[in-house]
């Protein structure tokens, strides 16, 4: 394929609310003005605007959403722990107006306010904080944001009334704390991963989506794949992230896994790139409103094998991230 990479600010959507085909491409950091997704009456319920992060250490995996679907908001906040297996999910849906995201990445804070459940979501000198809070869970982290430190950012067209912006800042160094049931852990050897979505999507989706960081081979290697959803679009949201720095892949990569067996190795593979994941957990997710559902496995585990950048073989050797299935009606 070939991917036109975007160096200068851009808006998303035209003063109608279809897309700019300016904004077609991919960035290094985030460069788009997304704030015509969700305003006014333009393709109301179709659109989507969503702040994912995952934090992953030796001890913890956490992960926390703030997301609006036009007709429902979506948060979810749920603390794994890697040493015992157990893991407390305080995730819910909630009214439209429980959600408050920023037009554009980085442009104010996303927050919720649901039946128990606090997330606050903000910009800070250095990086960005995570906070949530819920009954017996209580999480308070910075991901730092180094200065050299690059991002993928990603317009993916299906037609110029449905169009996904995504961000995938995969290898954000994270510090700070976990309590579960008032013990606490403060992390050590923990990443971050954001997911920042802003678009407007058919009813009926599947995708896939594997992220993993760590060091491995002398450098600090993050690995950002996807498939399905892209399909057919001219464009895809795959890289290899070497020292901070996003190497492009222009290709779709091939994945191999057992739906109904989420447990069983997964591999990708393409032209640079090879690894498996040998997974360690999986958040399964069912759930059945009617016409409005999702299924989806996020399977956690180690990925091994081998990437190559600039003609450069790199081992990837135990980096701990996840690969997942998702399938939704919304």
């Amino acid at each position: 394929m070939i991917e036109r990479e975007l160096t200068e600010p851009t808006r998303l959507c035209l003063p109608d609310g279809g897309l700019d085909p300016q904004a077609v491409g991919w960035s290094r950091t985030p460069l788009h003005d997304t704030s015509g997704i969700g305003r006014g009456l333009r393709d109301r319920g179709r659109n989507k605007r969503w702040e994912y992060w995952a934090v992953t250490s030796p001890t913890h995996i956490v992960s926390v959403t703030v997301s609006s679907l036009d007709y429902a908001a979506v948060h979810g906040f749920w603390v794994h722990d890697r040493r015992t297996g157990v893991t407390i999910d305080r995730g819910g849906v909630g009214a439209p107006g429980t959600a408050t995201l920023p037009p554009s990445l980085g442009a104010g804070p996303a927050r919720t306010r649901m039946r128990g459940l606090e997330i606050d979501i903000e910009e800070v000198v250095g990086g960005t904080r995570l906070r949530a809070r819920a009954e017996g869970l209580d999480v308070d982290i910075v991901a730092a944001r180094e200065a050299a430190h690059e991002s993928l950012a990603v317009v993916v067209p299906w037609s110029r009334r449905r169009f996904q912006y995504t961000v995938k800042d995969v290898g954000r160094p994270a510090s700070g704390r976990v309590s579960v049931d008032g013990v606490a852990t403060e992390l050590q050897d923990a990443w971050a991963v954001l997911d920042h979505g802003r678009g407007r999507w058919h009813h009926n989706v599947r995708w896939n989506w594997a992220a993993a960081v760590g060091r491995t081979g002398g450098h600090q290697v993050g690995l950002q794949f996807g498939a399905r959803w892209t399909d057919g679009t001219g464009m895809t949201e795959n890289a290899i992230l070497l020292d901070g720095r996003v190497h492009k892949l222009s290709e779709n990569v091939v994945w191999e896994y057992q739906r109904e067996r989420p447990l069983e190795p997964w591999t990708i593979t393409g032209t640079d790139v090879s690894v498996t994941l040998t997974p360690e957990y999986d958040h399964a997710s069912r759930t059945e409103f009617g016409v409005i559902g999702t299924r989806g496995d996020q399977v956690f585990g180690r990925f091994d094998g081998w990437v190559r950048v600039d003609g450069v073989r790199v081992e990837v050797d135990g980096l701990f991230g996840w690969a997942e299935d998702v399938a939704n009606r919304w």
